[in-house]
This record gives C-alpha cells, sequence and structure tokens, in this order.
C-alpha cells in the first residue's frame, strides 16, 4: 500500500493534536479494527524519537477494544526498570502491557541470508551466512505490529529504524552480530547518513524474504532541536508498509540532522545526558557521530558524569574491557586470533566505531562509577570530569562553535541526534 500518513518539513513542529490525528489515519488504513496489536517503540536510549507518547497515545486510542502489548525494541540493551518505562511511556499503560526482549534466548529462526549475497553487498569483505533470528512473540497471532521509531544517522546501518528496529531491535545474537560487523568492515564512513548500505540490503532483504507475512506498519519519526525553543521538536511523522515512508523520512533527515562543515574541527566538547547515557556502548556516538569532522591531530573531549559500563551487556562489556578501541587492524587482528570475539562479533564492530583510528585523542571524562584506570585500560585518555566541566561550563555553552578561554571548541549537548561531517568527507 506505501504511504499511510505523513507530515513534513524543514521548519514544521507537529503538535500533538496533529500527531494523534495522523496516528489515527495510519490505524485507519491499517485495517481499523483489531484484536491483538503488538507494539515495538524503542529503549529509553532513544527518548528523543518521541516515540515514548506516540505509544502511549495508541494505547489510549486502542485500550479496552483490542490486546495490546508492548515490546520495546532492546537489541542488546538492558531490560527497562520501571522507572524507564515511566520515565518514557508515561503512568496509564499497565505494567503487564510490556514485555522485555531477550536476544539471546527469546528468538526463533525464520531463513537465512547467503553468504554469496553478503560478499557482494560488501565488496568482498565478508563472505558469511547470517540467520533471520527474531523475538518469538512476532509469531504469536497479532493482526497488527506497529513498528515506532526515529529516522537518524546511523553508524550501523546508515539510517536508523525501518527494517533494523525488527532485525536488530528484537533480533538475535546470529542477526546482531553479524549485520553489525559487516558495517564495521565495509566502513561505517561510507554508511552514515546514507539510506542504501550493505546493512540496510540485509535488514531489508530479511524482513522482506522471511518475515513477509506479518503485519507490520512503521511509524517513523524526524526530531531536530528547535533553534528558539531548545526543546525537540517533530520536523515529520512517516508511517506506511513498505520502504516508501522510511525514504522519504531519511531524505527529510538528511536535511535536518545532517550538519557539513567546510572546516575541520580541531576541539569537540561532548556532554552525555545522565539519563541516556551509561555506557560506552552508547556514549560512543560522541566518537563516531563526529569522527568525520575532527582534525587530525585533533582532541574529542567526553563529558560523561553517569558512566558505568562499558557494554550493557555483561559478556560484551567483559570484550571491551578485554580488547579495547585500539582500531581497525587491531581489532581484525583479535578477531582472527580469538573465538570468543568471532562470537560476539557486534562487541569488535563496536570497537572499530569507538575509536579514532588513530587520527584524534579521545579523552573520556567520567564520574564516580568509572575509574582512570578502567577509561585507560580501554584505550581512551582520561580527565577529571569537575575539572573539565569547570573549564568548560556546559549551562553556558551553545551547540556548534565557541570560544572558552581564547580556545575554539565545538560543542555538542546530545550526539544522539545527527551526524557531524565535512563536506569533502561526505558523499
Amino acid at each position: 500500500m506505501g504511504i499511510f500518513a505523513t507530515k513534513s518539513g524543514e521548519t514544521l513542529a507537529i503538535s500533538d493534536n496533529e500527531l494523534r490525528q495522523l496516528i489515527k489515519e495510519t490505524l485507519d488504513k491499517a485495517g481499523g479494527s483489531f484484536k491483538k496489536v503488538l507494539l515495538i517503540p524503542p529503549d529509553i536510549t532513544r527518548a528523543n524519537s518521541y516515540a515514548g507518547p506516540i505509544t502511549a497515545m495508541i494505547y489510549e486510542m486502542l485500550a479496552g477494544k483490542c490486546q495490546v502489548d508492548i515490546i520495546p525494541a532492546l537489541g542488546t540493551h538492558a531490560a527497562m526498570p520501571e522507572h524507564e518505562l515511566r520515565a518514557m511511556f508515561g503512568q496509564n499503560i499497565p505494567l503487564s502491557c510490556f514485555k522485555v526482549h531477550d536476544w539471546r534466548n527469546d528468538v526463533v529462526m525464520k531463513g537465512t541470508v547467503s553468504g554469496e549475497l553478503l560478499k557482494e553487498w560488501s565488496e568482498g569483505r565478508v563472505d558469511y551466512s547470517v540467520k533471520v533470528e527474531v523475538n518469538k512473540i512476532l509469531f504469536e497471532g497479532y493482526d497488527l505490529i506497529l513498528s515506532i521509531g526515529q529516522v537518524v544517522p546511523h553508524e550501523v546501518v546508515g539510517m536508523a529504524n525501518y527494517t533494523k528496529n525488527i532485525m536488530v531491535g528484537v533480533g538475535g545474537a546470529d542477526t546482531i552480530n553479524k549485520s553489525h560487523f559487516l558495517g564495521a568492515a565495509y566502513n561505517m564512513e561510507r554508511i552514515m547518513g546514507q539510506a542504501d548500505s550493505p546493512v540496510r540490503k540485509l535488514f531489508n532483504r530479511g524482513v522482506n524474504d522471511f518475515l513477509g507475512d506479518l503485519p507490520i506498519v512503521y511509524m517513523l519519526t524526524v526530531m531536530a532541536k528547535g533553534s528558539v525553543s531548545g526543546k525537540m521538536e517533530m520536523r515529520g511523522f512517516f508511517s506506511g508498509d513498505d520502504e516508501k515512508a522510511f525514504l522519504a523520512a531519511c531524505k527529510l533527515s538528511q536535511q535536518t540532522n545532517l550538519l557539513l562543515l567546510d572546516k575541520p574541527m580541531k576541539k569537540v566538547v561532548v556532554y552525555l545526558d545522565p539519563e541516556e547515557f551509561k555506557s560506552t556502548w552508547l556514549g560512543n556516538k560522541s566518537v563516531y557521530r563526529t569522527r568525520m569532522a575532527i582534525a587530525d591531530g585533533g582532541e574529542l573531549i567526553v563529558l560523561a558524569p553517569a558512566l558505568k559500563e562499558f557494554g550493557e551487556d555483561k559478556e560484551i562489556d567483559r570484550l571491551i574491557r578485554k580488547y579495547g578501541y585500539h582500531g581497525t587492524p587491531a581489532t581484525l587482528k583479535a578477531v582472527k586470533e580469538n573465538e570468543e570475539l568471532r562470537n560476539n562479533l557486534s562487541a569488535a564492530a563496536h570497537l572499530i566505531h569507538g575509536s579514532s583510528e588513530g587520527r584524534f585523542r579521545i579523552t573520556y571524562c567520567p564520574g564516580p562509577k568509572m575509574s582512570r584506570q578502567e577509561i585507560e585500560n580501554a584505550g581512551f585518555e582520561y580527565a577529571d570530569l569537575n575539572e573539565t566541566i569547570e573549564k568548560y561550563k556546559v549551562a553556558t555553552l551553545k551547540d556548534g562553535f565557541n570560544t572558552v578561554n581564547g580556545e575554539e571548541i565545538f560543542y555538542i549537548s546530545n550526539p544522539a541526534l545527527g551526524l557531524w561531517a565535512l563536506k569533502e568527507k561526505f558523499v
């Protein structure tokens, strides 16, 4: 059918009333009357997507008319405790509606994407096959599955969401591990901000070939921080049952979430909101969302007050601590020589994503839950958080270029909101 409902514009700020109408239009186009509905929104790490309020609105519309289940698209992330569920989805949805995705144990295999295709898509960089594994709940008789989320530049697939929300968000270990490594091997900087990539081809093939009988409808947002309000505003809403809605959202995201610079940044200061960023698994958005714009010999300073771990999955956390962020050659060598890393290729991909490849310094400034030794053992430099915040007062810095004590810095208040790159590097 294609696009069900859409409203978009580079300067728009879609209101909640307008959003409710777009949601209603989507539900009507999807059939209008349902017995059993599954919602797949992101977790708290994607709170800026506005998927929380959207989920609450859908529940309000459908509650009492049909069964509504909600499974946050955790991927490898930790399960959401009650306070996170309430913070993101509000107070009105019963906790019994929420299901937890376990990427290691709760999945079923529905098919395999061949190594021949992976070799073709990756230009020979990988040649393994990929199992299409997704949470078994998707096959429990739902007559509507709503995949909800934000389209924004992404390090693994190019642009977040759409089929990624299924294949990774509620996907299994083989799918997650091998898709992440595929993107890293192909070269993240060839992927970020692009609607098409080898990883997107994998996700689309997996959903279209093996999950095509599922009644999946996508609700996609494009978000940006208002220049006047300083708050997140919805620039676009797109819904539909195929890639048309996704491609339209990508075009708007490229117009609103990409900041292309004329000159490289010598010093970048990134703040990681303590409610959103507690691990380098997520916090390294500060690295891979900026490294296409940082000068050789430059420095990235990451202010991470709530940092407490490297990976949200215990095994991945252990592997990150063991092998560290030392760039592509060192990581590929470690993968070749160590079975434990070959069995967790998403961890290996993350080690590549989180490195500067030796081009610039990465200085992490953690709070009290992460020590200097842990930071330095992982391959980063360390600086004291309080001293650094005293120098770079985030309360007074504006996003973009600032002058601090005669020094030019580039400040980013949330690295999850976009992609920063040199014009010459973004093609």
